[in-house]
């Protein structure tokens, strides 16, 4: 089976259609493949047996047809563990299906487990999980970003050709751009979050990962559209994102290149390197580079800081160890039954979080934190529109270096929350992103950049990136796993 190894959801497509393989058989290659080699990255919390795996499916046709992915553990499926990666969920069954889950299904796709991730989708290593460390396939010293690390991680060693994560601040892309894979942020609304157990409700999306630009519009097709069950969904109908892949970009395609963002104090030389190609390459595609600034930018993570804080303390009050969560048992009283099940069931990233979130919510510092942050978000929303009326798109790092090594940001932890800072704004502002794999570091570690456009400029965004995509070569690295 050999011709499965990092296969592209296409190229499954092709095998399955030609009868040279079947779905029992890719079932069967991708279970195998995450005994062999997950032990060492740590990507799945959990890989389902076959039977329930081929029972969850319920089309035998559809797009996405015996194709198996990986689903981020805060993503509900009906009588499975989503556990968010934490201890006081540890052993909570969702009672009802994610809509996106339950679109993959109607596709004919197949859940084949659980991925790891940061502890409620709170950091962007996959350090702070309650269970295990996801380590990235092309150097297991070095993490595979968060807080999406698991799912990102398991495409990249091609242990699925697809995976579910979620995106509060960055936790799809960054991943993404550290594994050497394709990652999107889809516009805020066009998927469904029902299902999708919350960190931040005004900033979460589901995103898609996958091995090509081509494969991701394929599953964000399948997912995206109205539903009537999450009351932040757009009034939107499906649509084909992969029907403009001509491997052409649009004339006259204006690419914004956000000045400050190259320019940002700390960024790897190595990394502006390999953006100044690829803006070389969009112009040998034809585009039109305009430089822009946006300086609201530069607080962008100080933003994103207290607002994903202050949802968070919200969102979080319910896992109380009485209306949800693990209860202590060594809990004597009703009072200890909340201060105990929270302090062993929280992990020391996510009580820091709430913490912080009351805090900025409090009286006396609500308005001086919290109203301030919601008027940057504002004034970055008017300015993001601005130059979207003088550029098509809009081009900056994914972050300032290469995939860090375990602990490195111990005892720093505003360096470890600056990882954010290339991509939050675009889930402060609402609009679409993806990144996508351009390069090596001189050590061997993926390069990613990211395109980000106006609300609901998806298919521009795919149409571009896999433009860029087929005139290089970049997709078809893949890392050298060990058993």
């Amino acid at each position: 089976m050999s011709m499965l190894n990092f296969a592209s959801i296409r190229e499954i497509q092709d095998l399955l259609a030609k009868k040279i393989v079947s779905i029992d058989d890719v079932v069967d290659f991708y279970i195998d493949r995450f005994k062999k080699y997950d032990g060492k990255i740590g990507a799945a919390l959990e890989v389902f047996d076959k039977r329930s795996i081929l029972e969850f499916s319920q089309s035998l046709s559809g797009s996405l047809c015996g194709i198996p992915g990986l689903i981020k553990d805060n993503i509900c499926m009906k009588g499975r563990i989503a556990s968010c990666a934490s201890k006081i969920l540890e052993h909570y069954q969702a009672p009802y299906t994610a809509t996106v889950i339950e679109r993959v299904m109607q596709a004919g796709g197949l859940c084949i487990g659980r991925g790891n991730m940061d502890e409620f989708a709170m950091g962007t290593s996959n350090e702070t999980s309650a269970f295990q460390q996801t380590h990235n396939p092309w150097n297991y010293d070095r993490v595979a970003g968060g807080s999406s690390g698991g799912p990102v991680a398991a495409v990249a060693a091609g242990l699925v050709p697809w995976a579910f994560g979620s995106e509060t601040g960055g936790s799809v892309r960054l991943p993404a751009a550290f594994c050497g894979v394709v990652g999107s942020k889809p516009t805020y609304g066009l998927v469904s979050r029902f299902g999708l157990i919350a960190y931040a409700s005004s900033l979460d999306q589901v995103g898609v990962v996958t091995r090509t630009v081509y494969d991701n519009a394929l599953v964000l097709s399948v997912i995206a559209g109205h539903d009537h069950r999450d009351a932040t969904s757009l009034p939107v109908a499906q649509v084909d994102f992969t029907k403009d892949l001509t491997g052409k970009i649009r004339p006259g395609l204006k690419i914004g290149i956000i000045e400050n963002a190259f320019h940002a104090a700390g960024i790897d030389p190595e990394i502006s390197q390999a953006l100044e190609v690829v803006m070389r390459q969009f112009e040998q595609l034809g585009a039109i580079l305009v430089p822009v600034r946006l300086p609201s930018m530069d607080y962008s993570a100080a933003t994103y800081f207290i607002m994903s804080r202050a949802e968070a303390a919200s969102n979080l009050a319910r896992f109380d160890g009485i209306r949800y969560g693990t209860r202590s048992k060594q809990a004597r009283n009703l009072e200890e039954v909340y201060e105990l099940s929270r302090a062993q069931g929280f992990g020391h990233e996510v009580k820091l979080r709430v913490l912080m979130g009351n805090y900025v919510l409090s009286v006396g510092h609500a308005a001086e934190y919290y109203q301030r942050a919601r008027d940057v978000q504002n004034l970055m929303r008017a300015e993001f529109m601005q130059r979207f009326e003088e550029v098509d798109l809009l081009l900056s790092p994914v972050a300032a270096g290469q995939a860090f090594g375990f602990n490195a940001f111990g005892d720093n932890a505003t360096q470890m929350d600056l990882q954010d800072y290339f991509t939050c704004s675009a889930n402060l502002v609402g609009i679409p992103a993806v990144a996508v794999p351009c390069g090596f570091t001189k050590n061997k570690m993926p390069i990613g950049f990211q395109l980000m456009g106006p609300a609901l400029s998806e298919g521009l965004i795919f149409q571009t990136a896999y433009a860029y995509e087929q005139i290089t070569a970049w997709h078809m690295h893949h890392p050298q796993l060990a058993i």
